[in-house]
């Protein structure tokens, strides 16, 4: 055999090179190969050391953090925290929405007096025609249009039928009664705490006696001032108030224009007369009460009878005569 001269692969049994190390490798198989690289020593590793910079970037990172929850300290005290005194809500002056005005009785048909001042009277009713006012040829036109036929049977008249007595039908707080009391009445003294309404004295310039007289509120006294329905209620029910609703019979009955405080003996004298039957002993005030009869009938479409056309009439025509 010649000479060896170079250091030979060791083999394995197999025939193949083995390395010098003889550690062996499992292949995939399970079968141990062999790295067929030339034996060479690897180089000696030095054991894995910690970086020098890891302390510096755990503080870098500590710092953020902190940071970090700082910033999210002022931003939840900002959100969390009251307004400002100098951040408060818009005046009233700056508010788009308009001031309510204070309640009013809207009922009243103008302006009504404060309620805490009882002897404010309220609004007074419709006033009285003027006297002048039955001289004119109106009244004498008007009644020749009413329609004239005889009394109905006063069958089935009752007061009630007009509805309750003095409602307060025009709702301004005060009764029909003392709303004419206030109207024909001068010096007129308002009882306290009634808010303007009820009249406890004062002096009625009497159209159908022409006297003076001095009205006082009370049991006794009272029914020295009546309030008059110029046309009867009597009256009016036999010359068609039967055809009228229920609601036009209490307008009829609460009617300004139909009303009059006058003296109380006279007017429970008239009772339901007609002007056939009864006239004003005050002869001056006939043209105007005729002339109210024949404007209340016109309203209301009540007929009058043959006798009560012709001596209206004859008022009437006297009237203008004496113009």
């Amino acid at each position: 055999m010649g000479r060896i001269t170079s250091r030979s692969r060791p083999t394995s049994v197999t025939g193949g090179p083995r390395r010098a190390d003889t550690q062996g490798v499992t292949g995939p198989t399970g079968d141990a190969w062999w790295d067929d690289d030339p034996v060479v020593d690897p180089p000696a590793q030095e054991p894995p050391t910690r970086s020098r910079r890891a302390p510096a970037r755990i503080l870098v990172v500590v710092a953020l953090v902190l940071a970090s929850l700082i910033g999210l300290a002022f931003v939840v005290r900002a959100a969390v925290a009251p307004p400002a005194k100098d951040a408060a809500a818009p005046t009233a002056s700056a508010s788009p929405t308009t001031e309510r005005p204070s309640p009013t009785r809207t009922s009243i048909p103008s302006p009504s007096p404060s309620p805490t001042d009882p002897t404010t009277a309220l609004p007074t009713p419709e006033p009285a025609p003027p006297a002048d006012a039955a001289q004119s040829p109106t009244a004498l036109a008007t009644v020749a249009l009413l329609p004239v036929k005889g009394r109905a049977p006063k069958t089935g008249y009752d007061r009630d039928l007009y509805g309750q007595a003095w409602k307060d039908v025009d709702r301004n707080g005060c009764d029909t009664r003392n709303d004419v009391l206030r109207r024909d009445l001068v010096a007129e003294r308002l009882k306290p705490g009634t808010h303007g309404c009820v009249v406890v004295s004062g002096t009625l310039a009497d159209p159908y006696t022409g006297r003076s007289i001095t009205f006082v509120r009370g049991r006794a006294t009272s029914a020295k001032v009546q309030i008059d329905h110029v046309v009867a209620l009597g009256d009016a029910w036999v010359t068609g108030a039967q055809q009228l609703t229920a609601t036009e019979r209490r307008t009829l009955a609460n009617d300004p224009l139909n009303l009059l405080a006058v003296d109380g003996p006279t007017n429970s004298a008239k009772r339901d007369a007609d002007a056939a039957s009864w006239l004003p002993p005050n002869k001056a005030y006939r043209c105007t009460y005729v002339a109210r009869q024949v404007a209340v009938k016109s309203r209301y479409r009540l007929w009058v009878t043959a006798a009560e056309k012709a001596q209206i009439a004859r008022v009437l025509a006297g009237c203008s005569r004496a113009r």
